[in-house]
């Protein structure tokens, strides 16, 4: 890991646990420099891609100040569990197992998820909740066949971490598609939704293995008015 990502995780960590708070000054860039034994240019960019992740502001003659965040950072680039989301953005979580079940893929299913009709697989919807709050709403489909002994309380803790440190499966890479959509009776139903909420955001995946099949479909339905959806991109030379 390069100096400035150390940099640039360690003030990103103690933003996000209040370490520094709302409409805190951070360090100067000189006091910055003595801390982190860095060069100015490696403290700026650090602090630039906090200003592009809207943690924040650069004010002149002041310095750099921590903005109010309502909402949380969810990356859509990288193939990241909730669980690990979680972990990696301080907040507390309480997931609730709706539904889990075993069922067989038809056409209507199989258009959806790129599974073979007729096949198994589990079927499991599960609500999170964010300080006691259903915010979001996550349906999964997964290959039956690779994890037959999956159990309800498996799937509670995290998907990922029964897949990769239980059964030793390498997941390779996802196929996301993000879109708008209209609130459902489902979602209603579930969901902690304000009355004049009309759209929701979904958060459609294809995930494979390293064989390149697709092992696992999900629809993960968000408030609008709680997340942010984020990415950092880099421009290429040409």
């Amino acid at each position: 890991m390069k100096k400035y990502e150390i940099i640039l995780h360690d003030l990103e960590y103690k933003i996000k646990n209040k370490t520094y708070q709302e409409n805190d000054l951070l360090p100067s860039e000189n006091e910055l420099v003595k801390i982190y034994d860095a060069s100015r240019a490696t403290i700026r960019q650090a602090l630039k891609i906090l200003e592009e992740k809207g943690l924040i502001q650069k004010q002149k003659g002041r310095g750099s100040v921590v903005i109010a965040s309502s909402k949380l950072n969810f990356p859509i680039s990288g193939l990241t569990s909730y669980k690990e989301l979680q972990n990696s953005l301080g907040f507390e979580s309480v997931t609730e197992v709706i539904k889990f079940d075993k069922i067989t893929v038809d056409s209507e299913l199989a258009a959806k998820t790129l599974f073979e009709i007729g096949i198994p697989v589990w079927r499991i919807i599960r609500v999170r909740k964010i300080d006691g709050e259903a915010v979001v709403l996550d349906h999964d489909f997964v290959k039956y066949d690779i994890c037959p002994n999956m159990t309800k309380t498996d799937v509670a803790y995290s998907l990922y971490d029964y897949l990769e440190k239980q059964l030793k499966i390498e997941i390779s890479f996802a196929q996301k598609e993000i879109t708008i959509d209209f609130v459902n009776d489902e979602d209603r139903q579930l969901l902690d939704l304000n009355l004049l909420d009309r759209h929701i955001v979904s958060v459609k995946s294809h995930v494979f293995l390293n064989d390149a099949s697709v092992f696992q479909y999900t629809d993960s339905r968000h408030q609008v008015d709680k997340f942010r959806f984020t990415e950092f991109a880099r421009r290429q030379k040409r």
